[in-house]
């Protein structure tokens, strides 16, 4: 196991001291703490109003479409619908990650309503995408958000990198942004593809919603709008849509360490040394889902979102007792780091075509 140097490396914290005999791992002693505190129990309250808010801004959204009618004010609404879609993804990780419900069933049942019929983002697809992330953060061979597609993330995959990410490779840092532009449309285009795996679990159910939503979403637009109108909102929402949530997923671990190798760190440090925490106001908890406690979430990915912001105080003074670098910085910080990483992990490609 190594950690790629390509990252820069986490605050430090003070040397740890002598471990209590008997008493376990580092984890579990945090984890006794956390427990002890209530922050593993549910929050039914919270998340009947933030779904009920989420499924109100939604209706909202399609009554101000239909009123409206065939005019360009519509983009306005697709500007906002963005955003509401986003907030729903955000209610679909909590589902996925049972915050919301402690069962598999009722938990699937939301996450298909919302993420497959909503906004046309299959669950299931997710969900296995999401739980491999979740089990190797930052693990250039185990983790699929590091792996080298048309992005690249460290110089040896640069080195070894082919066909688009090579193409686009050397000035990915510049294109960062723009490329989320078509995050929206890969989403739906990916949940499609998933369809054909025989991995997917309940394939039929993931299919008709997802066929049913972009049934609904594009005969919604055409018969409404002119067909002009009807493109423009299309591109406006989805690409949107695409920047939000890369926006709000791209500070959690881009521009921190990875790692290769067959060998891991213990489950703590695998969490908190490749997560990056971003500060911030009530606000920033709302826009980035609490995913802004990206160090609280992979250590207890069921904990419900309101519980993050206390969780950190007691996982940041407890990281500094045993000695775990913990790192969190502000949010235009963490993309200026991110964007600093990507452009590192494109020099080998820049440096071959500069001697060609």
């Amino acid at each position: 196991m190594t950690f790629s140097t390509d990252a820069p490396t986490a605050t430090a914290a003070p040397a740890a001291p002598a471990r209590p005999s008997g008493a376990g791992s580092d984890f579990a002693r945090l984890s006794q703490r956390i427990s002890a505190a209530g922050l593993l129990d549910r929050r039914p309250g919270y998340y009947a109003v933030r779904l009920g808010l989420v499924i109100s801004a939604l209706l909202g959204g399609g009554a101000a479409f239909l009123v409206l009618g065939d005019t360009w004010w519509q983009l306005a609404v697709a500007a906002a619908m963005a955003f509401v879609s986003g907030q729903v993804a955000l209610v679909a990780h909590d589902l996925a990650h049972r915050q919301v419900f402690h069962r598999r069933r009722p938990s699937a049942t939301w996450g298909r309503l919302l993420g497959n019929l909503a906004i046309g983002m299959s669950y299931g697809w997710w969900m296995n995408k999401h739980t491999r992330h979740h089990a190797n953060p930052n693990h250039e061979e185990l983790d699929p958000d590091v792996a080298p597609d048309i992005l690249v993330w460290s110089t040896e995959q640069a080195r070894n990198s082919s066909g688009l990410a090579r193409f686009i490779g050397g000035h990915q840092a510049l294109l960062f942004f723009p490329l989320l532009t078509l995050e929206g449309f890969n989403l739906h285009v990916s949940s499609l593809r998933a369809l054909r795996s025989p991995s997917m679990k309940n394939r039929l159910l993931e299919g008709a919603l997802l066929v049913l939503h972009l049934a609904a979403y594009l005969s919604a637009l055409f018969l409404v709008l002119s067909p002009g109108k009807a493109v423009a909102f299309l591109a406006v929402h989805q690409c949107l849509f695409g920047v939000y949530l890369g926006c709000a997923f791209a500070p959690n671990h881009k521009g921190m360490p990875t790692l290769t190798g067959d060998e891991r760190p213990d489950f703590l440090r695998r969490q908190v040394l490749t997560s990056r925490n971003v500060r911030g106001s009530r606000l920033t908890d709302v826009m980035l889902g609490g995913l802004n406690y990206q160090i609280e979430h992979h250590l207890f990915p069921s904990m419900p979102t309101p519980h993050l912001r206390h969780a950190q105080v007691i996982v940041r003074k407890y990281c500094a007792e045993i000695g775990v670098p913990y790192y969190e910085t502000g949010l235009i910080r963490s993309y200026r780091e991110a964007l600093a990483h990507l452009h590192r992990a494109g020099e080998p490609i820049r440096r071959q075509r500069k001697a060609t």
